[in-house]
């Protein structure tokens, strides 16, 4: 069964040097971490703070294509992980009615943030971890930081400088 989720949580694992995104039920207290990399990182990061660069970025395109085109982007799927590789599927719909679109899920939650569309993930994924404490992350905003206007070298520093209690702790 599948369960919408949103994203509680962006932060940097120490122990990998990787960016860690962090799925949380919208209905209860189970998450499911997924390692992604630094450009995915930082879109989702803009995208939770409202920034806009001065071009857009790759998931700003995708956005302006599907609606460009009269399309929609009904939901996202993480759908199963193999061998450490999370995989998603993209719902969209359009003149020619519904497709699945396989994509990465670091891209795909990129993009549904853009578009608000619903994020689901399967129970049996969700059942790996839960979140030991509140699931609010501190923002740039919380921080004191001023987001707004960061050049890519200062959005950079500041997801460097994310630390893991930053994002939560976890309890296999």
């Amino acid at each position: 069964m599948m369960q919408e989720v949103t994203v509680a949580r962006l932060g940097l694992d120490s122990a990998t040097n990787s960016y860690v995104v962090i799925l949380r039920e919208k209905v209860g207290t189970r998450v499911l971490p997924i390692w992604i990399g630094k450009p995915e990182a930082e879109s989702i990061l803009m995208q939770m703070n409202q920034l806009k660069r001065e071009r857009p970025l790759t998931h700003d395109l995708c956005k302006a294509l599907i609606t460009g085109l009269g399309g929609t982007l009904r939901r996202v799927s993480i759908t199963r992980v193999e061998k450490s590789t999370y995989f998603a599927e993209m719902q969209l719909e359009g003149a020619n009615g519904l497709i699945e679109v396989d994509a990465r899920p670091s891209d795909s939650i990129a993009i549904a943030l853009r578009l608000d569309a619903p994020i689901y993930a399967p129970d049996a994924l969700l059942s790996v971890m839960e979140v030991d404490g509140d699931d609010t992350s501190p923002t740039p905003q919380e921080t004191g930081e001023d987001v707004h206007g960061l050049s890519a070298e200062q959005l950079q520093a500041y997801l460097e400088n994310l630390r893991p209690e930053d994002f939560g702790k976890f309890i296999p």
